[in-house]
């Protein structure tokens, strides 16, 4: 069959059925995709790095078998992100410290999508070391929004949301400690899935994984990979090819007895829905906030109770940004004594601010930590879904670094505008950005939905209603825009 324009545009679950029916192999879906990223990423830059002579490798390996015997995705071509290493590809954490790496063995993600015949073609850019929500960096540059290619995509897997936006993916993973799951998705109108910590293996793997001034460290609560699609069923069949407990991750868990696909199928809807236009601690972009609510009681419509309420989370950013001080330092510590000078300023500050704190500054936010998770599960026993903003403001000028203020309000560093994002990543729920609209502009809003504690299955399934109301997941794939003139 060779390259067939059509695939492209057709969901990953159709893509699995015409694999499984041997209807299309996957070397025919390698030069489909091959051929579509040839098309549309110059324009958008999303994945810097591609490895199709490995790719047809392992899908001649995967064709060997009989179909009944392939592993899950059946060989599904899969797009890793660039802080994932990859044997034998070139894996640079979008850091000019490493733009010349070559692992010798996978991450345990990358490990585990491949043990369900996931095949891998390419790496999607991320900022350095994944730190900030504007994907640029000194090796590749910067991957921009295809729905208009003069504002940036978010991050930190920017690379992923504009791949799967411009049909250069049907599946591709991603990463999330502030949002960079979620604010992508947003930006780019596509699903982005921040699963429960320690139900997708992540962060190590074995000797060579990782150079050794880089350290894949294991076993963090509050970072976590998850999976990323154009809609929320083919999220549900990404996750299930991704969890499952790895010897390398000490928290991993192991594979729950019910699929996430069928957790989908079972459409279960929720009782009482909470929204909150800005959580209590954040201002939000009244269009932004106005498309959420609007997006909010479609929940209503299906015959959910909607009240408008959250949780306590006035003690945010001690908590979160002493702990993202503390895992900065310990991850990167010896890059700042033997690189400083190929750090961006942004890294440095992270790593930096750690070496302020005191054992009593520890202990606080430890003590403060268990109150939020506490206040947190209370919320969850009235409450099925918390929905709020995924993002705080529509995509702006590629050439920002960040979002420095909003209205009247300037935020203290080049983090605190993911608040909305990262005070759910304290709480350790399952939590996704779904498409809500678009500006007068035509630029994308995305819908955070939260879960109860390991509420995956749920949360699928209430989102899944959800994208079948509003039909936003027909949207894509595009053809990257210029700016409007």
């Amino acid at each position: 069959m060779a390259a067939d324009a059509s695939l492209f545009k057709k969901t990953a679950t159709e893509i699995l059925v015409l694999l499984k029916s041997e209807a299309v192999s996957p070397l025919d879906l390698l030069d489909t995709l091959e051929a579509r990223i040839a098309e549309v990423d110059g324009a958008v830059n999303a994945l810097p790095t591609l490895c199709f002579e490995r790719a047809r490798d392992n899908a001649k390996a995967t064709m060997a078998k009989p179909v009944g015997e392939r592993g899950m995705l059946a060989g599904m071509p899969v797009a890793i992100k660039d802080l994932d290493p990859v044997a034998g590809v070139r894996t640079t954490w979008g850091s000019p410290i490493y733009q010349d790496f070559v692992p010798e063995r996978s991450d345990c993600l990358v490990e585990t999508l491949e043990a369900n015949e996931a095949i891998v073609y390419a790496k999607s850019n991320t900022p350095e070391f994944g730190a900030g929500a504007n994907t640029f960096n000194e090796v590749f540059g910067a991957t921009v929004n295809p729905w208009d290619t003069s504002k940036s995509c978010a991050g930190s897997s920017g690379g992923s949301a504009v791949a799967l936006a411009t049909g250069q993916a049907w599946m591709a993973s991603g990463s999330d400690l502030g949002g960079s799951l979620r604010n992508p998705a947003s930006f780019c109108s596509i699903v982005g899935f921040r699963p429960s910590p320690g139900r997708v293996a992540h962060g190590a793997g074995g000797p060579g994984s990782y150079p050794p001034d880089l350290l894949g460290i294991p076993g963090q609560p509050l970072s976590v990979a998850g999976p990323m699609a154009r809609n929320v069923p083919d999220v549900a069949l990404m996750l299930d090819a991704m969890v499952g407990d790895h010897p390398a991750d000490p928290i991993s868990l192991p594979r729950a007895r019910e699929s996430y696909v069928e957790a989908v199928a079972a459409r279960k809807l929720p009782r009482k829905v909470a929204f909150s236009r800005d959580l209590g601690i954040t201002p939000v972009h009244p269009e932004v906030a106005a498309i959420c609510e609007i997006a909010a009681k479609r929940f209503e419509d299906m015959g959910c109770i909607v009240e408008e309420a959250h949780p306590d989370f006035t003690d945010i950013q001690d908590i979160f940004q002493t702990w993202r001080a503390i895992s900065f330092y310990v991850g990167k510590k010896l890059l700042l004594d033997n690189h400083r000078d190929l750090l961006k300023p942004e890294v440095i500050w992270n790593i930096e601010r750690a070496a302020e704190l005191t054992v009593d500054d520890f202990a606080r936010v430890e003590i403060a930590r268990g109150r939020y998770l506490a206040r947190a599960v209370t919320f969850f026993e009235e409450y099925d879904l918390l929905v709020c903003p995924a993002t705080i403001v529509p995509p702006y000028p590629v050439e920002k670094r960040f979002v420095e203020k909003l209205g009247d309000y300037t935020f203290s560093n080049y983090v605190e505008w993911l608040s909305i994002a990262y005070a759910i990543t304290l709480t350790g729920h399952p939590a996704m950005s779904v498409p809500a609209g678009f500006t007068q502009d035509g630029l994308p809003v995305g819908l955070q939905i939260v879960g109860g504690p390991r509420g995956e299955a749920d949360l699928l399934s209430a989102a899944n209603l959800y994208e079948e109301a509003t039909g936003f997941a027909d949207l894509v794939p595009i053809d990257p825009r210029a700016p409007k003139a």
